[in-house]
């Protein structure tokens, strides 16, 4: 996958299949609001296992049942590439499955 960044009028189609994600100060942002921390803290693990595997790890908080991710590619100058659109994907598929 590429580390070249993004255009904008490539950012803007795909954020039209990202439902909830922003593009804002160069990553794109996405907030998860779950039922409690236990379930924040599933999703984290969810996801963790899947960004390892991708070798592309998320900027992420957590506060009690709230996790908000921020994607950015540091090899790109922080900038959004297709990196971060796939974990982004990767990402929506995990809390699919977790609300089942």
């Amino acid at each position: 996958m590429s580390d070249k960044a993004m255009s904008t009028a490539d950012l803007t189609s795909v954020l039209a299949e990202l439902p909830g994600w922003a593009h804002e100060s160069d990553a794109l942002l996405k907030t998860f609001t779950f039922a409690n921390f236990r379930e924040a803290m599933a999703f984290m693990v969810r996801v963790g296992f899947e960004a390892e595997a991708m070798d592309h790890h998320p900027e992420w908080t957590n506060v009690y049942d709230e996790v908000k991710i921020r994607l950015t590619t540091h090899h790109s100058g922080n900038k959004v590439t297709a990196k971060d659109v796939e974990l982004a994907k990767v990402i929506e598929k995990v809390r699919d499955v977790q609300e089942g």
